[in-house]
């Protein structure tokens, strides 16, 4: 009992992250593996970057899922599936079924691409959490020999040389050509232009709704119209997510070898041994309702989800007959989608927020040890690039991305879904009053959607910014150990 009480009550505990970076040797041939839950498994002296964990097999399988599906792949065959849907729609459209139909692919499609989400977010986090405690593990210990270098240097050879001060970006990844259009695409998007059309879009549909008698098909209009962006919004979110994560580890595997040569160079001179430490990254401290709100994503991110819905489905279908598989019958499942499709919407913007904030705390910490480092050798760090301002319209889309994941604004979300279900009870569940549980939900959303692809860009400028001063910082200490002898007394 013991057991399964902690099995249902773990999710959502943002726990500590402990991370040991590999220690480096001069004398090659011992293997360490350091393993334990939430703990990198390296081999001494391996400059490969593995951003891998221990891990059940379940979840590595589950996190494969999550690359295919931001695969460009993935990517065209949906945009494919919604040219086909947009050309059926000319001889179709006019059908309420068609509609009805289209709405139900739209509102699984789009539950499924949730779940999707938020695994990616998990995943994401986790690896910068463990990347940040094993770019401090490393820092202790070089730290250390720099400390021996700066009391002995005076007294073992005299001046060093000149730093290598010509570090350019050209020599970090470069962002593909399919990356720069994504990210084209996506500040078109997400910008404040978009959103302001978008809105726009709507009021107009609401004002023909008395010229159109507030029927079920004015109402099914706009709800086409939505399902298709909410999909392209969803896929594309996703790939531009994965194509990030793909970026990111090709600057942590440069990072993670240079920072490797570092301390290998720092043994070699001090002839230090010392095991490298583990650290411990506290996790955030939260409110017993953003808990709650973790505890939700967590349950999301391992595809329960999906689990329920293919439930809901089974049930769905042995009720057809019943209902003669009529337009409510139809309704009934997208009603289903489409209502935690938007409470998902509310979570997922609210934990990439804070989740965020946890990361750029955590990256904070590794440039305050970073140039505690330069202070110990008495050299200037040099110049870190700065994050650029862009503008009102981002400024005023981040206000808008800060009001969004307030922990209130999801309780507020939720609070908005059960007026919806007691508004379509009220209705005794008829074609209207399911519509009413899946319009506002889509528009709601939809709108989310395109806020965190505001907030996805802004975070993925932030984070490359971020990463090329990890780099150049280390760059500029390996130019300075290089140039100093080894010590033939230790």
């Amino acid at each position: 009992m013991d057991r399964f009480i902690k099995a249902i009550s773990s999710p959502g505990a943002k726990g500590a992250t402990a991370g040991v970076a590999p220690t480096q040797r001069v004398n090659l041939g011992t293997v360490v593996n350091v393993s334990d839950d939430m703990v990198a498994i390296y081999v001494e002296n391996m400059v490969k970057y593995d951003p891998a964990f221990k891990k059940r097999l379940l979840d590595r399988w589950l996190d494969k899922v999550v690359h295919v599906a931001g695969s460009g792949f993935v990517f065209v065959l949906v945009m494919a599936i919604i040219l086909v849907w947009a050309l059926l729609g000319i001889k179709y459209g006019q059908s309420e079924m068609w509609q009805v139909v289209i709405s139900d692919f739209q509102a699984i499609l789009c539950y499924i691409f949730d779940s999707f989400l938020m695994r990616q977010q998990l995943i994401g986090h986790d690896t910068l959490m463990m990347v940040a405690a094993c770019l401090r593990s490393r820092n202790i210990s070089n730290s250390r020999m720099l400390r021996q270098i700066a009391d002995n240097w005076s007294e073992k050879s005299g001046q060093i040389e000149d730093l290598d001060k010509n570090l350019t970006e050209s020599e970090f990844p470069e962002v593909n050509w399919l990356g720069r259009l994504s990210n084209f695409a996506a500040s078109l998007t997400g910008h404040i232009v978009t959103v302001t059309l978008y809105w726009i879009g709507i009021f107009v549909w609401i004002g023909f709704g008395q010229y159109c008698g507030w029927s079920n098909k004015w109402q099914l209009y706009i709800n086409s119209a939505t399902s298709a962006l909410m999909v392209f919004v969803f896929v594309f979110l996703e790939n531009i997510r994965e194509q990030h994560r793909q970026y990111t580890e090709s600057c942590m595997a440069l990072i993670h070898k240079t920072d490797s040569a570092l301390e290998l160079r720092l043994r070699t001179i001090t002839g230090d041994t010392i095991e490298n430490e583990p650290v411990v990254i506290p996790g955030p401290q939260v409110t017993k309702i953003q808990r709650a709100i973790y505890y939700y994503a967590d349950v999301v991110g391992t595809l329960v989800g999906i689990i329920l819905m293919l439930v809901v489905l089974i049930i769905w279908v042995v009720i057809g007959p019943a209902m003669s598989f009529d337009a409510n019958w139809w309704l009934i499942i997208g009603t289903y989608t489409g209502l935690i499709g938007m409470n998902d919407g509310f979570i997922l913007r609210n934990v990439f927020y804070h989740l965020g904030e946890h990361e750029d705390k955590a990256f904070d910490q590794v440039r305050a040890e970073d140039l505690s480092m330069f202070e110990i050798i008495d050299v200037s760090p040099p110049v870190e690039n700065e994050i650029q301002d862009s503008g009102m319209s981002f400024r005023i889309s981040a206000a808008v991305g800060r009001f969004c994941s307030h922990e209130l604004v999801v309780l507020l979300g939720t609070t908005v879904m059960i007026g919806l279900v007691i508004g379509a009870s009220v209705m005794k569940w008829s074609t209207t009053g399911q519509l009413l549980c899946n319009i506002p939900p889509s528009l709601i959303e939809t709108f989310f959607m395109i806020i965190l692809i505001t907030s996805q860009n802004m975070a993925d400028a932030k984070r490359r910014i971020v990463l090329f001063n990890i780099y150049q910082r280390r760059r500029y200490l390996l130019s300075y150990v290089n140039n100093i002898p080894i010590w033939d007394e230790k």
